[in-house]
């Protein structure tokens, strides 16, 4: 049977008192405790990003463990297990010996596993006359054992925290949803207001969302976007109980009758049949119709720059310090790569006049993405800019396609 006590390791390999420490507390652990082996090898994967181990670390004790001929850990059987490293790398999936030294030495630095280092360093056992161990070297499992029940909470704990930010995420993208929706009701259907500022302070919301968020960050922009949801259905429930705004509604059903209202794109529309002709059939831009033979087109910028960026990822590169986070960052990159593709300037400052600053830039991250299956882009973009004048071009199912192509098709951004 082994017995709890202080070693200190073979060759090279200092000691610290962090390992007295845990040879001591392991030391001072009931003798009588039996675990499940491979129940406390899942919390250790369910909490490995608490110790900081890679995944070849779960494989390299998952073969440990496969050694120990019991089901149970149950010290009064010993716990040592005695494998050369040609057996170990066999059994971690042919990992190599200098990446198997490495993940021993973290499963030791996470407190999970001790060295029982003979005097040459050899791993091996003493046997008696029966065949039973009396002694062994090798790595010694009973820290699994003494650990079990603080395994068990911090692989609970992680599972909670799991479902606390799978939780926020949604209820993130639920309120995105709605105010963008809530956004683009009142701008098509009229109602007053500065929708422009709204729909500035929704872009920068989403535009401080790193792209890879973590709890704390998706909980602070859901705290926002709920502040301003709270703020837009503030301004739109004192538009409805306005007796102009019936008045309004009346007079606008009756001029829109028997004719097909123009509307901003909608992010998420509710079946794949209206994702396909809401695309093809709203424009970007809310026009302001005038009469006479001029049109005035006021651009409504109707995208998340978060979205932009998922479905043209390969505009990071040309961002001033090789990312961007907002807005000012992706037109300066537009012009770079304007300039890379040998877009001429005029047509830029046409395409910006047209479309505004800001899809224009966005229109620039799409031609960029699709640059190997284009010949011209400054044609390219002169022709988007004629069809965005005439009302034809809408940015939405260009950015949708390549959010697909990206394989982010089935998420909803807006």
């Amino acid at each position: 049977m082994q017995t709890g006590h202080v070693t200190t390791p073979f060759g090279r390999r200092p000691m610290s008192l962090a390992l007295v420490k845990g040879q001591m507390a392991i030391a001072d652990s009931n003798p009588g405790a039996r675990i499940e082996k491979w129940k406390v090898f899942r919390d250790v994967c369910e909490a490995r990003e608490r110790f900081g181990l890679q995944d070849r670390a779960l494989a390299v004790l998952d073969a440990l463990l496969t050694f120990y001929p019991n089901g149970e850990l149950d010290a009064e059987h010993g716990l040592v297990v005695f494998p050369s490293n040609a057996q170990l790398s066999v059994r971690a999936h042919g990992i190599t010996e200098t990446t198997l030294r490495r993940q021993l030495g973290a499963l030791v630095d996470a407190g999970l596993i001790q060295r029982r280092d003979s005097p040459n360093g050899k791993r091996y056992a003493h046997r008696n006359r029966d065949g039973e161990i009396e002694q062994a070297y090798g790595f010694d499992l009973t820290p699994l054992l003494a650990r079990a029940k603080e395994l068990a909470v911090l692989a609970q704990d992680v599972a909670a925290e799991r479902m606390r930010f799978r939780r926020a995420k949604e209820a993130l993208t639920i309120c995105r949803r709605d105010v963008r929706k809530l956004i683009s009701a009142a701008v098509e259907e009229g109602a007053s207001g500065n929708w422009g500022d709204v729909e500035t302070m929704y872009v920068g919301i989403l535009g401080r969302l790193s792209r890879y968020p973590d709890r704390a960050q998706v909980e602070k922009t859901l705290d926002e976007m709920e502040l301003l949801r709270e703020e837009v259905l503030n301004i739109l429930e004192t538009q409805l109980n306005s007796k102009n705004v019936h008045g309004n509604a009346i007079q606008n059903d009756c001029h829109i009758q028997n004719s097909k209202p123009e509307s901003i794109h909608e992010f998420e529309p509710s079946s794949e049949k209206e994702q396909g002709e809401s695309l093809q059939e709203e424009p970007q831009t809310k026009s302001v119709k005038r009469e006479g033979p001029n049109r005035v087109v006021e651009p409504i910028n109707s995208f998340p720059l978060g979205m932009v960026l998922r479905a043209c990822p390969q505009i990071l590169d040309y961002g001033p310090n090789g990312g961007i986070s907002h807005w000012r960052e992706l037109m300066t990159a537009a012009v770079v790569v304007r300039s890379m593709l040998g877009v001429s300037p005029s047509a830029y400052e046409e395409a910006c006049e047209a479309m505004g600053p800001q899809n224009a830039a966005a229109a620039m991250a799409c031609i960029l993405e699709r640059s190997n299956f284009i010949n011209s882009a400054g044609g390219y973009l002169r022709d988007l800019t004629r069809r965005s004048a005439q009302g034809e071009f809408s940015l939405g199912p260009m950015l949708m396609s390549l959010l697909k192509a990206n394989g982010e098709g089935a998420r909803r951004t807006g």
